[in-house]
């Protein structure tokens, strides 16, 4: 299938501002630890000034995963909104050095900065996102043109879309484009608290959609039931679902074809960004044809790289990686 891209995200277009912290910090300034929470413009800013030691890059789940694609060398877009700002122009034109199409240019017009997500890291690692999601929020079914999604070999959504109406109807919009142009679309459960906020819309999701890709505690929240319960029945429903299980196993489910993947346990430096390059690795694999335990293990190769320094984007050639571990020529 001859398409423009090979991968294309729709998602939140947020800079990452992360800062180093201790447990105390977290506690005072009220910051739940290790989960994200949305945070209100003023509150982002407050919590933007109390930051040392910043260091910025551009960020949001599935834009971290196709920017992880494109540095594997497949042809990438990306579907997000952020204003013609400092924080915007630097998010468009990184994703573009980076060699992803940020395909629709800074908004001029409208009252809303470009997101960001004060991140703050632990000593052990976690990371504690306080996002205020700014323009991005406004994504919309007109951001999302047919000579983008309709070129797409493969499609992946972002579950934190379904927040707003015209994210849905954005989200809802691609997926048709992509599908009627013979790609295939999936989703990023996102987190267990966006699953309890959408969980018929989601249901529903992984019944239409190619495949779908979430935690542990993403299923079970799900499925309000137990993990193996949960996966059964999502692979009834779908035609591909994907479970990561931190420090344990990686599970795929195709039909009657079912691969557990082993993960080699690192200690973390910043685990942010994990699951996003565990989705690049797989989503390459798949790409690119590979069988499901080699993209399984491709995931949890490209994981492995991301918590081993600060920052939610590979650092080395992550193909240099597979080829180490004999996974392509």
């Amino acid at each position: 299938m001859n398409k423009k891209y090979q991968v294309v995200g729709i998602g939140n277009a947020i800079v990452d501002v992360i800062s180093q912290s201790d447990d105390s910090f977290l506690d005072l300034m009220g910051i739940q630890k290790g989960i994200m929470q949305l945070v209100e413009r003023e509150r982002g800013e407050m919590l933007y000034a109390a930051m040392t030691n910043r260091t910025q890059a551009p960020g949001g789940s599935v834009a971290n995963t196709v920017a992880g694609l494109g540095s594997l060398g497949l042809t990438t877009g990306f579907i997000g909104r952020v204003h013609d700002d400092a924080l915007g122009r630097f998010y468009a034109s990184s994703m573009q050095a980076e060699g992803t199409d940020f395909v629709n240019p800074p908004v001029a017009e409208g009252e809303l900065p470009s997101s960001r997500s004060m991140i703050f890291v632990s000593p052990d690692g976690e990371r504690s996102m306080n996002t205020y999601l700014g323009i991005s929020s406004e994504l919309g079914p007109d951001d999302v043109s047919d000579d983008v999604a309709g070129n797409a070999a493969l499609l992946f959504l972002e579950g934190y879309l379904y927040d707003k109406p015209q994210g849905k109807e954005a989200f809802e919009r691609a997926a048709k484009l992509c599908r009627e142009g013979g790609g295939k679309a999936g989703i990023a459960l996102s987190d267990p608290f966006c699953v309890d906020r959408h969980r018929d819309d989601f249901r529903r999701l992984v019944r239409d959609l190619d495949f779908v890709i979430g935690n542990e505690h993403e299923w079970q929240s799900l499925y309000q039931t137990d993990l193996s319960t949960a996966l059964e029945q999502a692979a009834a429903d779908s035609g591909l679902i994907v479970c990561t299980r931190s420090g344990h196993d990686v599970v795929l489910v195709q039909g009657d074809q079912q691969v557990s993947v082993p993960v080699n346990e690192i200690v973390p430096v910043d685990a942010t960004g994990a699951g996003d390059q565990f989705a690049a690795g797989f989503l390459y694999g798949f790409a690119t044809g590979q069988s499901l335990e080699v993209s399984g293990r491709m995931g949890c190769i490209a994981a492995a790289e991301v918590i081993s320094h600060y920052g939610a984007r590979p650092e080395v050639d992550v193909k240099d990686l597979f080829r180490k571990e004999g996974l392509i020529g």
